[in-house]
């Protein structure tokens, strides 16, 4: 089977090749989210600070990582780079099963990181590399989705996984290993150059101020949603409902980013300049919904709509930064990108803390109407600003 791809084709075994790797982009803290309180029962001495510490220093070596494997993919063997990253990723992942402290947890953490970090760029990268125009809008559409599915299968395994064995939650990240024996079919049948009508032809370096304002934005976007991932455990016990909906609960927001990515070039085309718009007033209101109500129904409510709003942002996000680049730097502008997304991760909890301290208020709905407030002045901005490459999609973008 021939998949096309606006400058050949390539055969099914790539493209799952390619997805395979798209699929653990994510895993690295996120997908232990739904443990939290019973990482706090295990460690009892544990801080609720120090256990999310353990889901956010993976994004620490994650970040330097991530920016040095975009660096070494422009003029280098990219397959390479992403085989080691592979190998450090499944190595560490088996190393969890096999922890006895929090101690050597956040050490094998930090190897996870420098493995993750090496691979994440590629996520998105290899579908720049083997796609291009509207195929690649599609390609990075699938690879947000199946990014986050996979998180809504682990979010759900590891919850059961926890009621048997504290270890067992970690088995999500040996997963890179099916990714990193997939990727040697990538050798089989390497990238071709872009068309002569591509727009990344017309780039000799890499637009700073157009990488500057994605950058910017989708670290704002990534942290307002992020509070869903960090915090929703913790309002769920507050409201007194079975701590077990906690799980559902993420595993409805990261549904939600990935049913988006299905069918984004008909929503790029449907919304056009007002795709962030609508994504920004998505995201206000589920924050809201979840910090207001209390009943089961509106919760879920605000998770998808929450996660509806991030899912149509990314993959736009993604595609922005491939047409800002040559080919040869497209993966670093992704991995400049990307990396923006791992902060975001990292120093959410600190960026909440910080604005409880200043407000007086230790509350745990505080972060969502926090949060829903700075979305919504985005918003307004938006509304002005919808013709602006990063806030819209201006004629540039168009012409892709």
């Amino acid at each position: 089977m021939k998949i096309k791809t606006g400058k050949g084709t390539v055969t099914l075994a790539v493209l799952l090749a390619i997805w395979s790797v798209s699929a653990i982009a994510s895993l690295p803290g996120l997908a232990i989210s739904p443990i939290l309180g019973d990482l706090n029962k295990i460690f009892p001495k544990a801080t609720d600070l120090e256990i999310q510490m353990l889901t956010s220093l993976p994004s620490l070596l994650i970040i330097p990582f991530v920016l040095l494997a975009g660096k070494l993919s422009v003029g280098r063997d990219k397959l390479k780079i992403l085989a080691v990253g592979l190998s450090i990723f499944f190595l560490s992942g088996v190393a969890c099963l096999f922890a006895r402290s929090m101690m050597w947890l956040i050490v094998i953490s930090c190897i996870l990181g420098i493995g993750a970090g090496m691979v994440i760029p590629f996520s998105t990268g290899l579908v720049v590399d083997y796609f291009t125009g509207d195929y690649r809008v599609r390609q990075l559409g699938y690879s947000s989705s199946i990014n986050n599915l996979t998180l809504v299968l682990a979010t759900v395994v590891t919850g059961y996984l926890a009621n048997v064995d504290w270890h067992l939650p970690f088995l999500v990240y040996t997963l890179p290993g099916i990714s990193l024996a997939l990727s040697f079919l990538l050798k089989r049948q390497r990238s071709v150059p872009e068309p002569e009508q591509s727009i990344q032809l017309r780039h000799k370096m890499i637009d700073r101020r157009k990488l500057a304002g994605l950058m910017a934005f989708y670290f704002f976007v990534t942290y307002a949603v992020l509070v869903v991932t960090f915090y929703a455990s913790f309002l769920i016990d507050d409201y007194k409902i079975d701590s077990s909906f906690s799980g559902v609960l993420i595993s409805l927001f990261f549904l939600a980013i990935m049913l988006p990515g299905l069918f984004i070039a008909n929503i790029i085309r449907s919304l056009k300049r007002n795709v962030n718009l609508v994504a920004l007033v998505l995201v206000c209101v589920g924050l809201l919904c979840v910090g207001v109500f209390h009943g089961k129904a509106m919760l879920a409510f605000g998770a998808l709509c929450t996660g509806l709003g991030y899912g149509i942002m990314q993959p736009v996000i993604y595609d922005k930064a491939a047409t800002i680049a040559p080919p040869r730097s497209a993966t670093l502008a992704l991995s400049f990108v990307m990396s923006v997304n791992y902060l975001a991760v990292m120093v959410c909890p600190f960026i909440v803390d910080l604005f409880r301290h200043v407000f007086g208020t230790h509350s745990d709905r505080f972060p969502f109407f926090f949060n829903a407030v700075l979305v919504l002045a985005v918003a307004v901005v938006t509304l002005l600003r919808r013709d602006s490459f990063t806030l819209g999609l201006d004629g540039s973008y168009y012409r892709n």
